[in-house]
């Protein structure tokens, strides 16, 4: 049984119920995307291939903007980026309306990627925020608790798209006024967020992944002067399971609604409707992981969920009508941990480079913007079938639970020398 460390402070409570609010908000956003897509097909008699485009200006707002998110943060702290992705977030929401106006689908594309850079922002932030919020040790259940909400805010964003934009597509072509209307009160409700954000008072923050002399061994905690980012090889491979990691996720996502109509003989809106058990299933798998990592090594854990991945991927590409399609919403589940827990293995005792390495973990995101289109050229033969290809993904994010989470357990010649004289009981 692992050790029990206190999950957070008292006095970092309000912050944390923030920041924890972040990423439901940027869930929402992610998941009504599909269902943005399916509206624009409709009202501005898109192909499936041209609204396929709004994942791409989303996705792709991370490959720019996480670095410089990353920057900005190191220089003007963690309330300031927070704050900074807020009003990105809220602008791309209110530029909806004058693309709405002007009926363009170019001015949605720079709306959505206004908004990507928000989320992308507070992504990059949030994560290594979280983590600073109490003990190292529990920064894993922290992060798993916080994406939480992520997943329950993926169940809200099919739901909310869902009742103001196709209950109220008229399919007259160019009526968008439901989209302005949801998208409005979406920037209003983030704005109140911000400003509400600003008045909170952050306390002082103790580096999380710092660690008294005594404790090092213990902690086994990597102390070499000098080392660079890249040299650090359990961030190196958390930013690459991240990629393989989203890659799967968005690939899984994009076809589960043609599983269900092309497999399981479904109507579009009774697939749409599995949708939100398939979210909930992601939201019932962290809050489990949350609580399985009290007693199993976050890594552990990991390895265990990708396995459970590989085998669900397996039976969903037989085709066996109810058996794979339950696995296929047990994808999820075990889906559920992978992001959170990856990013917080992988920012385990990087120190003074904790803030620089959160936006290279972050854009990991980028792979969802090209698996879907590889593993479409699959399911345009067999969506079934397609599903083979998640599991290349998740044997790279085992891989990386079983054995390249470790952190290098070295200690730097001076402390070594700093150990030898405790040992010795020598004292300057």
């Amino acid at each position: 049984m692992m050790n029990k460390v206190s999950f957070t402070e008292k006095k970092f409570l309000v912050t944390f119920v923030f920041v924890t609010s972040l990423f439901m908000l940027w869930g929402i956003a992610h998941s009504m995307s599909d269902v943005l897509n399916k509206h624009f097909q409709n009202v501005l008699n898109l192909s499936k291939a041209n609204s396929g485009l709004i994942q791409l200006s989303v996705f792709g707002a991370y490959a720019v903007m996480s670095i410089p998110a990353g920057i900005f943060m190191k220089k003007f702290g963690y309330k300031a980026g927070v704050l900074f992705g807020l009003i990105l977030f809220a602008t791309g929401t209110f530029l909806f309306v004058p693309a709405a106006n002007e009926k363009s689908f170019t001015f949605f594309r720079v709306a959505l990627f206004i908004l990507g850079c928000g989320m992308a922002t507070l992504e990059t932030v949030a994560h290594p925020f979280v983590a600073a919020l109490g003990d190292q040790r529990a920064s894993d259940r922290r992060i798993n608790f916080s994406q939480s909400f992520n997943a329950v805010g993926t169940m809200i964003g099919p739901a909310l798209g869902s009742y103001f934009l196709l209950r109220a597509n008229t399919e007259v072509t160019g009526d968008l006024s439901s989209v302005k209307g949801l998208y409005v009160g979406i920037g209003s409700f983030i704005a109140l967020v911000a400003v509400s954000f600003a008045f909170v008072k952050v306390p002082a923050l103790v580096d999380p992944h710092g660690a008294s002399s005594a404790d090092l061994e213990k902690e086994n905690v990597d102390t070499e002067p000098g080392k660079k980012l890249f040299q650090h090889r359990h961030f190196v491979w958390a930013a690459i399971a991240q990629f393989f990691n989203v890659a799967a996720q968005a690939g899984t996502w994009s076809y589960f609604i043609n599983y269900g109509h092309e497999k399981m003989g479904f109507t579009d809106q009774k697939a749409g409707n599995f949708m939100v058990v398939f979210m909930g299933m992601m939201a019932l798998g962290r809050f489990v992981g949350t609580f399985l990592m009290k007693y199993i090594a976050p890594n552990k854990l990991l390895a265990y969920f990708a396995l459970g991945s590989i085998a669900m991927c397996l039976i969903v590409a037989q085709s066996w009508g109810w058996p794979s399609y339950i696995a296929l919403l047990m994808i999820n589940f075990f889906f559920s941990i992978m992001f959170p827990t990856i990013f917080s293995l992988g920012l385990k005792n990087l120190g003074s480079h904790t803030q620089q390495a959160a936006p290279f973990i972050s854009m990991g995101v980028v792979g969802g913007a090209f698996f879907p289109f590889v593993m479409g050229l699959i399911a345009n033969q067999d969506v079934a079938k397609a599903y083979y290809l998640p599991i290349v993904c998740y044997f790279v994010i085992f891989l990386f639970g079983y054995k390249f989470y470790e952190v290098k357990k070295t200690v730097a010649p001076k402390l070594r020398a700093v150990h030898a004289e405790e040992e010795l009981g020598i004292k300057n």
